[in-house]
């Protein structure tokens, strides 16, 4: 049923859209089925990336999509490999959810117990993720090595509706779950010991996070690829972070600023034949450099830095929690 919607919002809104932008632009490209299945796709993880990643980095948690990207290549090798070995027919990104999800719980209760050790906890799970799928990858003589390597690096050609479909459900599901449970999670992830005292369920929310993360990486390796999907987690946000006074604005600004890498790097990608991912994630590394070039040059020039300064409350020592000005 959703994916007959999608199908539809394809053919008749979003399909239709874009071929007369094709026609006003003359860029053909734009008019293909595929590469309008390719932007929208990649629109729908430049929104649910920084969503969810603006709170991961602001934690200090920005591994975790890094170490649930990894565990997520183990979820599709389990999903290839048991329709190799037993003539199954599930689906890849099925056991990739599966996976995934039960590995962020997972690393949720290891960072909870590890204390200082954290970072070396999410290591060894990461380690180990890849490690699980490339021993099935071997089982099986390689044969399922030609499946896994659109996951891998990902791929323009290879975005299908359904994928689309996963994707806009995705953006549906995590923007509605980070709107409705906004307050507490911005909570839990500037002062935890805070939201204790007031009643909040800390660990329930955490462990919240964590899911998105996983769903969104997880939607999103069929495009950026299991080696680049986290970026889109942190690259957008640390370039939103050089420029935004709130943190509500940072949110917004990482979004802009993922759109605009991921359509730059779909476009790059089809016109000079290179990897869709890469070139998403070069993309979001420009827009941080211009960002961080902005920052510099706002430190440097009296007038910038006169008018920042009378902004108020404002230094660069944080952001609220509350979500208003630094202070």
């Amino acid at each position: 049923m959703i994916f007959d919607g999608v199908e539809w919002f394809l053919d008749h809104v979003f399909g239709a859209g874009m071929e007369l932008l094709a026609d006003l632009l003359g860029m053909r490209m734009l008019g293909y089925p595929y590469m309008q299945r390719a932007y929208l796709a990649a629109v729908c993880i430049a929104v649910i990336g920084p969503l969810v990643g603006t709170f991961l980095v602001h934690r200090e948690m920005a591994m975790i999509g890094d170490t649930l990207a990894h565990t997520a290549f183990a979820g599709v090798a389990v999903g290839l490999f048991l329709n190799s070995a037993l003539s199954l027919t599930l689906s890849p990104l099925l056991t990739a959810f599966v996976v995934a999800i039960v590995t962020a719980l997972l690393v949720e209760l290891l960072v909870e117990h590890a204390g200082a050790y954290s970072d070396t906890s999410l290591a060894i799970v990461l380690t180990g993720g890849f490690a699980v799928g490339s021993i099935l990858i071997t089982a099986t003589d390689g044969g399922i090595a030609v499946g896994i390597d659109a996951y891998l690096f990902g791929s323009l050609a290879t975005v299908s509706t359904e994928n689309v479909s996963i994707l806009v459900m995705m953006c549906l599901l995590v923007g509605s779950l980070v709107t409705l449970a906004y307050r507490p999670l911005l909570y839990v992830t500037f002062d935890a010991t805070a939201a204790r005292a007031a009643r909040l369920n800390v660990r329930l929310y955490k462990r919240l996070m964590v899911v998105l993360t996983a769903l969104v990486v997880v939607s999103a390796m069929q495009i950026m690829g299991v080696i680049l999907v986290a970026a889109m987690l942190v690259v957008p946000v640390a370039a939103a972070a050089q420029v935004a006074h709130s943190f509500k604005q940072s949110i917004l600004l990482a979004i802009l600023a993922a759109e605009f890498a991921a359509i730059a790097g779909v476009t790059l990608s089809y016109v000079y034949g290179i990897a869709a991912g890469g070139s998403i994630v070069v993309a979001a590394i420009a827009v941080y450099a211009v960002a961080l070039g902005f920052q510099g040059l706002s430190h440097r020039l009296p007038t910038i830095r006169r008018l920042r300064s009378q902004r108020p409350g404002q230094t660069r020592d944080g952001l609220e929690a509350d979500g208003g000005e630094r202070e």
